[in-house]
């Protein structure tokens, strides 16, 4: 935040959503954490209900390599039990129709003898050799007797040489080879995997195999694999609910829409505009703008890294000027200001002569600047990320152990250490994801970027808060010799925490991607008319800091509103229970 005023001013904001600070349970996000509270947080089994109710319904199921061929088996045999043909002619049609097996069905009973074409399954041979003992190879032309000759549905006979070479071929070319036809150029018919194990190799029918069943997610819309480096896992997603984040076994999230990392709040298009940016040579030609000059002979630009302003080009150019009007400095002398001024620049800048380039320049520094800032704490954020998840590896692995042994307590009732680390994570990558998000929003909504600053800062000091109880105040317990009789009250206030910065996360999430849309735009106005002095006196103490809602969200009977901090309380309460102010 710039400053404790536009903290205050952003508390003026009348058009919030209703439920955005609420939370079920009175617990103060930001003041000291109160043991009585954390206790009623968890032994409330009607606020515990309705915080399961509103966590979002898991839209996504992770495969292993056994699930993908259970399924793959399943839908095969499904539709050879429902059309009546063999294994391999209905792995042939699902593979066509990219293994949907409604395709397949719709298709096949619609018009069978056209798919039978499309696909290359044949009812009937094209050719037939009845009576002959021997054949020719349709490839080497050699005669061979019939045992030594295979043929596709289409018969077309082709020595097991020919066949072994034809199909070793095709599957070292890759997936491909999941079409193969047969080797006559003017016939269609398919080859089935019955063929493959009967010929092929048994490296060939490995690489077969695979490529057959890494078509099974490819080529099916509803699932794809887990883009991260070495992971193996599938990952089967239905539609619906319009969170697109997927989380992995091997601990990776990642955004279903676009395969990026899992960037909720902000939407795939933003996220693709800020990788760009992150990586194109924009920022360098902002940079060369911003902190160099071009040599007035060559045009090269020159960067200034010493106090004198006296310029020598790089060879083979050496032009030499000055740094301030660019002219040559042959026409430079004490007359003109010496080394370190210039007066044929003050004088040229006072009549206009540098005011485009000096404000292309300007121009240039300040979307630098507010580049770099937004980037750095992008960038910082994932770094403490990555540092939280190695924190959270060796805390499983190492530290719970130790700690469920010093404490004398299961490893299952210290879950809710994993459960903060975990938290901490998913924070850090929300957090991160938030720069983005407010480097590109639009300047002219000052309401919007007021309250997103606003709502970021406290983010990032809730964030802090549990991250300093999980990696400070714990290391105590985990360095101690004998069980504390203080473990149980800090088990309360971390998982206090977890659950508290979870909902303030889950509500600023939600806040973001609908666009601060309760904000209004034309508020702006009002609110920077406000003066600091009245926003101070609306939001002493808490303010819109709290879990509860803003003094102008609600406007009924059931409600009173605290005069210290402008909460609004249940109309029962008898004392603020934000700030524990009573009721007048």
């Amino acid at each position: 935040m710039d400053s404790s005023d536009d903290m205050h001013d952003a508390n003026d904001i009348d058009s919030l959503d209703d439920d955005f600070y609420s939370d079920d349970a009175p617990v103060d996000y930001y003041s000291d954490y109160d043991d009585d509270a954390g206790d009623d947080y968890f032994d409330d089994a009607d606020d515990a209900d309705r915080v399961l109710s509103r966590r979002p319904e898991q839209n996504f199921t992770i495969l292993k390599e056994s699930d993908i061929q259970q399924r793959q088996d399943e839908d095969i045999n499904r539709v050879a039990t429902v059309l009546s043909i063999s294994k391999v002619s209905a792995s042939i049609l699902l593979r066509h129709y990219n293994w949907s097996v409604s395709k397949v069905h719709d298709a096949w009973f619609a018009d069978e003898d056209s798919v039978r074409k499309a696909v290359g399954l044949l009812e009937q041979p094209v050719v037939q050799y009845p009576n002959d003992e021997e054949l020719a190879c349709g490839i080497c032309f050699e005669k061979y007797p019939r045992a030594k000759i295979q043929m596709a549905s289409c018969g077309h006979p082709y020595c097991i040489s020919c066949w072994a070479g034809y199909i070793g071929t095709s599957i070292n070319d890759g997936p491909g080879c999941l079409m193969l036809r047969c080797p006559d150029p003017t016939c269609a018919a398919a080859v089935g995997q019955d063929m493959i194990d009967l010929i092929a190799s048994d490296d060939d029918k490995h690489k077969y195999d695979h490529y057959l069943l890494r078509s099974y997610i490819e080529d099916n819309k509803k699932s794809k694999w887990c883009p991260a480096p070495g992971c193996e896992y599938a990952v089967t997603f239905d539609a619906g609910s319009g969170n697109y984040d997927v989380s992995c076994l091997c601990s990776y999230c990642f955004c279903w829409n676009c395969t990026e990392e899992a960037h909720r709040p902000v939407d795939c298009g933003t996220v693709a505009k800020w990788i760009l940016k992150n990586s194109a040579e924009s920022e360098n030609m902002n940079w060369i703008l911003a902190n160099s000059k071009p040599c007035p002979k060559c045009k090269r630009p020159i960067e200034k890294n010493q106090g004198c302003m006296h310029m020598t080009c790089t060879p083979p150019c050496k032009f030499e000027f000055c740094w301030l009007c660019l002219g040559a400095w042959s026409d430079h002398g004490e007359r003109t200001g010496g080394f370190y001024a210039c007066n044929r620049y003050e004088s040229a800048k006072q009549e206009g002569v540098y005011d485009d380039s000096e404000k292309r320049r300007e121009m240039a520094k300040n979307s630098l600047e507010r580049y770099t800032h937004y980037y750095e704490r992008w960038a910082s954020n994932q770094t403490s990320r990555q540092k939280a998840l190695a924190d959270l590896h060796q805390m499983q692995t190492v530290h719970i152990e130790k700690l469920s042994d010093t404490q004398c307590q299961p490893e299952s009732q210290l879950k809710f250490i994993t459960e903060a680390w975990l938290q901490i994570v998913e924070c850090r990558r929300v957090l991160k994801w938030t720069y983005a998000y407010g480097y590109y929003l639009p300047d002219d909504e000052h309401a919007k970027k007021q309250f997103f600053e606003y709502l970021q800062g406290e983010a990032e000091s809730g964030l802090e808060r549990l991250h300093q109880c999980a990696e400070k105040e714990l290391h105590p317990f985990i360095n101690a010799d004998a069980p504390s009789r203080e473990f149980n009250d800090f088990r309360t206030k971390l998982a206090g925490l977890t659950s508290v910065t979870k909902n303030f996360f889950e509500n600023l999430v939600r806040a973001l991607e609908n666009g601060l849309s309760d904000v209004g735009a034309n508020r702006a106005d009002s609110i920077e008319a406000t003066s600091s002095k009245n926003a101070a006196g609306s939001s002493k103490g808490r303010g819109g800091r709290g879990k509860g809602t803003l003094q102008s969200s609600i406007s009924d009977d059931n409600h009173w509103f605290c005069e210290q901090c402008t909460y609004a309380n249940v109309k029962s309460a008898t004392a603020c229970q934000i700030c524990n102010h009573q009721r007048q």
